[in-house]
């Protein structure tokens, strides 16, 4: 297995170069100084030395991938976990010399120093990068090894899993199949039977009938009731005796084709016997052939069948869908058009009876305006009227005739005083014209009116 993690060493490998580079430009710098100016008495230095546990690990080898993967799970070591102690190396005392000593020596002596630990810092931490990278890679062996056992273990679990779900779903379909199979054949000797039954029943039920018409209705209905139990037993009857017919003829039939198939098998068997290995072979070859091609045409043959089937079935049910959504239609239709004339003629109706009270409304609001409309004739024709001396206590009824305009078409008065006769007749006309209501119906009840009169 790769181990594809970076290690701390590479991370952090810019920061320990950038650092390193400081010191070495500072030590240049230092000797530089110190060959350009007199030499001055040097100063204490403090200088601060990197634990080796600090470094960074160096980056480790990528291991080859070799065919003892399978056996690492036995060979790996137990797991050891080892910290190097970091050695820790004092900071070397520089002492303080006489100006004898030149600030260039003790700059290179500094200098040499320094490099010496961080050689040793960095020996030490590659020794320790090694061995962890060597215990990592032991464990992710193990790991991977562990990994393709489970794997492999699954894969067996799961092929034994398909391989029991496709026996049992193809057993499951060989017992379908075989039930719709058997389910036509029951279907199609029953529809038979029912058939002829009904058809023979039809028979007899006519010639029953006809004959039965001549008695009267209670014999008729008896006969009727009989006619059907029999015909019902009958083709009960001949159903049952047709079904066991052709169970003991289906029996036979399977029954004679494995005695010849037998006896075929045994033949043959006979005959390959006497025959060498190759013929015997190409026999077998020849035999799964001819069987390989029998069973696809008659499962082409069953397929064809399967679809005429189901296509006949389907038309069936589209025709049968159809006709009742026609008859439905039509059912609504006519559900339909008698809800439509119920409504017209409900609202004929209603209309007959809304205008009848309209009219009879207007009826007597126009005699209402025509009865004011008389009242108001009246208060003229007496205001009109000049009522003849010696006359007190005289009554009198006139009958008048008025156009549509007020006029006076006719008046008659009835009196036995002249005087009183002729004094309300020039009072009638003395009143015309008189105002005639503006809605016709009212107009033409006002233009007749009778009216008493009586002289105070």
């Amino acid at each position: 297995m790769k181990y594809s993690q970076k290690p701390p060493f590479k991370q952090n490998a810019v920061a320990i170069g950038f650092t390193l580079g400081v010191h070495l430009i500072a030590v240049v710098g230092f000797l530089y100084l110190g060959m350009s100016k007199p030499p001055v008495p040097p100063k204490q230095i403090k200088t601060v030395l990197v634990k080796p546990e600090d470094l960074p690990p160096p980056e480790p080898k990528v291991l080859e991938q070799t065919d003892s993967a399978e056996t690492t799970h036995t060979n790996t070591a137990p797991e050891i976990t080892q910290t190097a102690e970091p050695v820790e190396t004092p900071a070397p005392q520089i002492p303080v010399t006489t100006p004898a000593v030149t600030a260039a020596a003790l700059n290179a002596q500094k200098v040499a120093q320094a490099a010496k630990a961080a050689a040793e810092a960095q020996e030490k931490a590659e020794k320790l990068a090694a061995e962890q990278a060597k215990q990592r890679a032991q464990a992710n062996a193990a790991e991977k090894a562990k990994a393709d056992a489970k794997a492999k273990a699954d894969a067996q679990a799961k092929a034994r899993t398909e391989a029991d779900e496709k026996r049992k779903a193809d057993a499951a379909e060989k017992a379908k199949a075989d039930a719709v199979e058997k389910a036509k054949a029951d279907a199609k000797a029953k529809a038979d039977a029912q058939a002829k039954a009904r058809a023979e029943a039809d028979s007899k039920r006519k010639a029953e009938a006809a004959e039965k018409a001549k008695a009267d209705a209670k014999a008729k209905a008896d006969a009727q009731a009989k006619a059907r139990s029999e015909a019902d037993a009958k083709r009960k009857a001949e159903a049952a005796e047709k079904a066991k017919t052709d169970a003991k003829t289906k029996a036979d039939a399977q029954a004679k084709a494995r005695a010849e198939a037998d006896a075929k098998r045994k033949a043959e068997a006979a005959e390959k016997a006497k025959a060498d290995a190759k013929a015997k072979a190409d026999a077998q070859a020849k035999a799964r052939s001819e069987a390989d091609a029998k069973r696809k045409a008659d499962a082409a043959e069953k397929a064809k069948a399967d679809a005429k089937a189901k296509a006949d079935a389907q038309a069936k049910a589209r025709s049968e869908a159809e006709a009742k959504r026609k008859a439905d239609a039509a059912e609504k239709a006519k559900a339909d058009a008698k809800a439509k004339a119920d409504a017209e003629e409900e609202a004929r109706a209603s209309s007959a009876k809304k205008a009848a009270e309209e009219a009879a409304n207007k009826k007597a609001e126009a005699k209402k305006i025509a009865s004011t409309a008389k009242r108001d004739f009246e208060n003229r024709i007496r205001r009109a009227w000049d009522i003849p001396s010696g006359s007190s206590g005289q009554k009198a009824t006139a009958r008048i005739t008025l156009s549509d305009n007020g006029s006076v078409l006719s008046v008659v008065v009835n009196s036995s005083d002249p005087d009183m006769k002729a004094s309300i007749e020039a009072a009638v006309r003395a009143a015309a014209p008189y105002p005639m209501p503006s809605d016709p119906d009212a107009r033409r009840e006002a233009r007749s009116l009778t009216s008493s009169f009586t002289a105070k």
